[in-house]
């Protein structure tokens, strides 16, 4: 039985609403009333409104305060499950790895599924894709993006030349805590590291190749290189490939190196021409060698007989553009002559 409870039965049942008078009840005198001198209410028990609100709270909570208690305590105890649940339990996607850091230091990393841990914060879980590519374009905007003025990448090339050269590389993580715990700021470490690597390449080679020729075994060269400095430093990830956007001379130099460039590349048309004619020749010439040795060939087996078809043909070659005058026997050793007529 709760306090309220006993103080009721130990005490009288006190007055309903009016009961006594509207001020309530009296200490039994009723001939007393409020304006006589004594008259008031009675300051022995409660009122007959307390009496009823307490009396409404009792039959409500069946049994008092006990219940409510016992209400909040499942309340917190549904709370904090549905806190374990939700903290606890991570679905990590095929390609995500799942990082989880117990207290601030890595405790493990979750593979692709269902995976559990313990609840936050114990356990802090950080989800990473791994097989997404990052593209990271070095340009006049990036780290570093030249010595030179703005807008170019100015790189020096192995013939002492300058070219503005702009080139992106393509990266994912391979190893996710790696990735977050050895480097402060990885992908600024991965644009640094790949131009350093670009400006040792470019350094080994012309300008000429730097520009057409040699562009696809730069970009082998400098990725390779990148990749082995970033596992130098631990840096978990994989360079996918480094691919060259643009490589011109400096934009001050830009219209004398096109006429360059367009006397270059008529000297070589020139050049071409000149091959292609002295391999035209050359064959021919060795045609005619080759038909000679056959001739001669033919010559040391009958030396009369060919001797004479050469002459034949030597003529036939000779006589087939001039006038010709053919005689038939038998031949007039001279042709007649009328004698002269004298003028009468």
């Amino acid at each position: 039985m709760t306090r309220e409870g006993r103080t009721a039965a130990s005490s009288p049942t006190p007055p309903l609403l009016n009961e006594g008078g509207p001020w309530g009840g009296g200490s039994g005198d009723g001939n007393k009333r409020p304006w006589q001198p004594g008259g008031g209410r009675s300051p022995v028990g409660p009122s007959a409104l307390d009496a009823l609100i307490r009396r409404g709270r009792a039959r409500f909570n069946g049994g008092g305060p006990g219940l409510e208690a016992g209400v909040w305590r499942w309340a917190v105890l549904g709370v904090v499950l549905l806190w374990i649940a939700l903290t606890a339990t991570h679905t990590v996607g095929p390609q995500q790895r799942g990082v989880i850091t117990r207290f601030g230091r890595y405790a493990g990393t979750l593979q692709p599924g269902l995976g559990f841990s313990f609840p936050a914060p114990i356990d802090i879980v950080r989800k990473l894709d791994v097989d997404n590519i990052h593209v990271i374009d070095i340009d006049s905007g990036g780290a570093g993006g030249g010595s030179g003025g703005a807008g170019q990448n100015l790189m020096l090339t192995g013939d002492e030349n300058i070219i503005d050269l702009q080139y992106s590389v393509r990266w994912n993580i391979r190893d996710p805590e790696l990735y977050l715990y050895e480097l402060s700021d990885p992908e600024g470490t991965i644009r640094e590291v790949t131009e350093s690597a670009m400006r040792e390449a470019i350094a080994r080679v012309t300008m000429t190749q730097a520009i057409g020729p040699q562009r696809s075994q730069i970009e082998a060269r400098v990725a390779q290189r990148a990749q082995e400095l970033l596992d130098g430093y631990r840096a978990g990830v994989v360079i996918q490939g480094v691919a060259i956007k643009q490589a011109d001379p400096p934009s001050e130099v830009m219209d004398a190196f096109k006429e360059v460039s367009a006397a270059q590349q008529t000297a070589q048309s020139y050049l071409n021409q000149a091959r292609a004619y002295a391999t035209q020749v050359t064959a021919r010439a060795e045609g005619e060698a080759s038909a000679f040795d056959k001739v001669y060939a033919q010559y040391a087996l009958s030396p009369e007989v060919t001797r004479r078809r050469m002459y034949y043909e030597t003529m036939e070659k000779v006589l087939a553009k001039t006038d010709k005058t053919i005689v038939e026997s038998p031949v007039t050793p001279y042709l007649p002559v009328a004698p002269a007529q004298r003028p009468k």
